[in-house]
């Protein structure tokens, strides 16, 4: 009987090396007489362990990583596949701690199943919240996401059934669901894994979405940079299609609903909801005035919900097992798991998924495992290139929106980028302003000219030219891009720069006094 051996396909590990792995793992078996079934399953986001290989034994499933081709033949030497002794050998995957010692809900399939197999994902608990959605109202899936305390996982973190509840009360004659997957903060990478490792669990929740407010087309916006997750996604919508759970009469019911994927073209700006929406109608990705809000007139000017890929994915998990399983996880406001992605000079980088209010410090130290060079840690960047540095006083903050919110800083899509005692944080500073110079589309004035103000202010900082009256001037152009711009992207830029003027400001030639 053919030993089942996993291998990822996700595009880090892909970088890493798992193709030229599978490729040895296969050449191997062949000239050894082994019989296998290689499975190209998604990654589990353990990132500093990939490529990680898997193999199928009758004590579970043992895992081996990082492996290197190099690796692979001294692997079978000593029993490969199946429990063996040899230097990447890590034991039973569900005993790796880093992997144990998470609550994985979104991505509780991730690096399990095949991920274009609708067999798998059934097997696994897929499409039963789409069942159930199929025998309730809108308004009663509605509720049920209201109940759950699901609050939008790009940023905004909004309350995902006020949204819904807003869309479903509009009347109109054709309604959408977007979904944002223009992935652009940088440290993350939280939707491309869903994307590349669960892509049924995304298509899932975006049909529950189109049932609950009556929409019949969805479109998944989808960042450029990622030809591996387009690939994933439409041979994935393509078999759900097939196998009657999008299109026409889905199974049986009599209800409507389908899914386009349409690509960007590298503009971070059309991350913003309103940018995206007008790229998705063929215009330049400009930001829109509000009101109208999308979800009274959105794509096409019709009423069309906007959430992310993570918002989504979480829908079929609180529609499988009800509102307060999924209550029942986080804290405060903030229900539920975060999903932290980890990044930057880190020992051990990856995606961690936890019920909101673990600390900074605890993914920093117990999952991060410090710094990946061993010099001392000095800033964390959370949130993404509009989000605070936070210095190590700060990483005892829960992390949930609101204690994050008074800190000055924000959770945003999960991303967390670790930097070690070397770091300039007044060169970071500029780089924010730098960010938002490149990235603005250019429609409103405080974000399109304050941002190039504003390296040239810290220029002069740097400088010591007129260092008080300059960095007087910055802080009231960072006031006047947080209440004049049309939008987060020249709004939030101020948090990075006022942030590293606080907590390190003995690199704008401050002297601290504190």
């Amino acid at each position: 009987m053919a030993v089942t051996v996993y291998v990822p396909s996700d595009t880090t590990a892909c970088a890493l090396g798992a193709d030229e792995v599978a490729v040895e793992i296969t050449a191997q078996a062949r000239v050894r007489g082994i019989d296998i079934e290689l499975v190209r399953n998604g990654s589990r986001g353990a990132f500093w362990l990939e490529p990680l290989v898997e193999v199928e034994t009758h004590e579970g499933r043992q895992a081996f990583g990082s492996v290197t081709p190099d690796d692979v033949a001294g692997m079978f030497d000593a029993g490969f596949p199946g429990s063996c002794r040899h230097s990447t050998a890590l034991g039973p995957v569900d005993e790796v701690t880093w992997l144990s010692r998470q609550e994985r809900l979104t991505f509780e399939r991730a690096g399990v199943i095949d991920p274009l197999s609708l067999d798998d994902y059934r097997a696994q608990g897929g499409y039963r919240g789409l069942e159930r959605a199929l025998t309730m109202s809108g308004q009663d899936i509605v509720d049920e996401i209201k109940q759950s305390g699901l609050r939008g996982r790009g940023g905004a973190a909004f309350p995902t059934g006020i949204k819904w509840q807003t869309v479903l009360d509009t009347p109109a004659d054709e309604k959408f669901i977007c979904c944002n997957a223009d992935e652009g903060d940088s440290g993350t990478f939280a939707d491309r894994l869903l994307m590349e490792a669960d892509p049924f669990q995304l298509i899932e929740g975006m049909t529950i979405a189109g049932l609950a407010v009556g929409a019949g087309q969805g479109y998944i916006y989808l960042r450029s940079e990622y030809p591996r997750a387009l690939r994933v996604l439409e041979s994935t919508l393509a078999t759900a299609r097939e196998e009657g759970f999008l299109g026409r009469d889905i199974r049986g019911s009599g209800q409507s609903f389908d899914i386009e994927v349409r690509l960007g073209a590298g503009a971070y700006i059309c991350g913003e909801e309103t940018s995206m929406l007008e790229s998705l109608e063929g215009k330049r990705g400009l930001v829109r005035f509000k009101p109208p809000l999308p979800a009274i007139e959105g794509l096409f000017g019709q009423p069309t919900v906007v959430n992310n890929v993570l918002t989504l994915g979480a829908v079929s998990t609180i529609l499988a097992r009800g509102a307060k399983y999924y209550e029942d996880f986080g804290t405060g406001r903030s229900r539920g798991t975060l999903t932290v992605q980890l990044a930057g000079n880190v020992r051990r980088g990856g995606l961690v998924e936890l019920p909101f209010g673990a600390s900074l410090r605890e993914v920093l130290e117990d999952f991060g495992g410090g710094t990946a060079n061993g010099r001392p840690p000095r800033a964390i960047m959370v949130g993404g290139p509009l989000g605070a540095y936070l210095p190590a006083s700060l990483w005892d903050t829960p992390l949930d929106y609101e204690a994050m919110a008074e800190a000055g800083g924000m959770l945003g899509h999960g991303g967390v980028v670790v930097f070690d005692d070397t770091v300039d944080m007044a060169d970071q500073a500029r780089f924010a302003m730098e960010f938002c110079a490149v990235e603005s589309c250019g429609k409103c004035t405080p974000c399109r000219v304050g941002s190039v103000r504003g390296m040239e202010l810290i220029d002069k900082i740097k400088d010591n030219e007129a260092r008080q009256s300059n960095l007087g001037l910055l802080d009231e152009l960072c006031e006047t891009m947080i209440d004049g711009s049309l939008c987060a992207m020249g709004g939030l830029t101020p948090i990075p720069v006022r942030s590293a003027i606080e907590h390190f400001p003995e690199d704008f030639g401050i002297a601290d006094e504190r």
